[in-house]
């Protein structure tokens, strides 16, 4: 929920934080009716997809029941669990606004619904994207350190002008990443899990790469905004995760600042390959992810 070339503060009636009220009581019945689309479509799809950290995450937040949740109602659930708790927002934030929210356990998440023609794509992350697909995972003890030592890491990135690199790793690990699990390969990505094309594409299709989880791999690595991915990251557990951002990433920002970026598709000396993709999909030309 970040994006830099904001100007100035937040905007009439936002927060100096950027919060705003969920307005929960104004949703209306077909607004709950498409959360009750997705989160139906997405349940079916993601069993025996989805990691064993979001599936329980979902249940114990119930997430279902009538409609587009509560955050009140799941606060307290979630704050009972890790501490942490979401707070509604307007949209994209300014970084500093979104690292700061992590780095105190808190998730921003927008309070708007894709309409019902955009069931299957939307440019800018809903409600449905940022509580179905990133909430769940806050859950998890480790999942929810990972993800506030990733906001104090943010902080740091943005007074050493290395945010382009901290970025691909969020979106290589909390919004398109997998993990690799006895029972195979398991998602656990918000930007995946939230998406029922992707959720099948990251793990079945043979197009894209899957390569074992490396730190600054990651970090040279360019990613895809608009699409599918054509490389995909694999941890062995949230643990490693945790013990990446407990490191001083100082010596690795020097390295990167004469290291070029690598080809999105690329595949270099060293990497531990799981799935040497064919790249067709994106040789095809691609198309919007649905």
């Amino acid at each position: 929920m970040s994006a830099d070339g904001f100007s100035g503060g937040p905007p009439p009636g936002v927060r100096p934080d950027w919060t705003i009220d969920q307005g929960w009581e104004a949703y209306s019945q077909a607004e709950h009716d498409v959360w009750i689309t997705l989160y139906e479509r997405q349940a079916r799809v993601l069993q025996n997809r989805a990691c064993d950290e979001f599936l329980r995450g979902l249940d114990a937040l119930d997430l279902h029941r009538t409609g587009i949740p509560d955050f009140n109602r799941i606060n307290e659930e979630l704050q009972r669990l890790t501490g942490w708790s979401v707070v509604a927002v307007p949209g994209l934030v300014p970084d500093d606004v979104f690292f700061d929210h992590l780095a105190n356990r808190r998730f921003p998440a927008g309070q708007f619904i894709r309409k019902p023609h955009e069931l299957d794509y939307l440019q800018e992350p809903d409600v449905f994207h940022d509580v179905f697909g990133h909430v769940p995972m806050l859950t998890d003890p480790v999942f929810a350190d990972y993800m506030q030592a990733y906001g104090k890491g943010g902080q740091r990135a943005l007074s050493l002008g290395r945010l382009a690199n901290l970025a691909r790793l969020y979106w290589y690990t909390v919004e398109f990443g997998l993990m690799a699990t006895p029972a195979g390969l398991r998602i656990y990505g918000a930007g995946i899990v939230s998406s029922r094309t992707e959720s099948i594409f990251a793990l079945e299709d043979p197009s894209p790469n899957r390569i074992g989880f490396d730190l600054e791999r990651v970090m040279r690595t360019p990613y895809r905004i608009d699409d599918f991915q054509q490389v995909y990251f694999v941890i062995p557990s949230i643990q490693t995760l945790q013990e990446v951002t407990l490191r001083d990433f100082s010596a690795l920002y020097e390295r990167l600042a004469s290291a070029g970026d690598l080809g999105i598709a690329q595949i270099v000396e060293g990497d531990q390959v799981l799935t040497r993709g064919t790249q067709a999909y994106a040789e095809a030309g691609g198309r919007m992810r649905t």
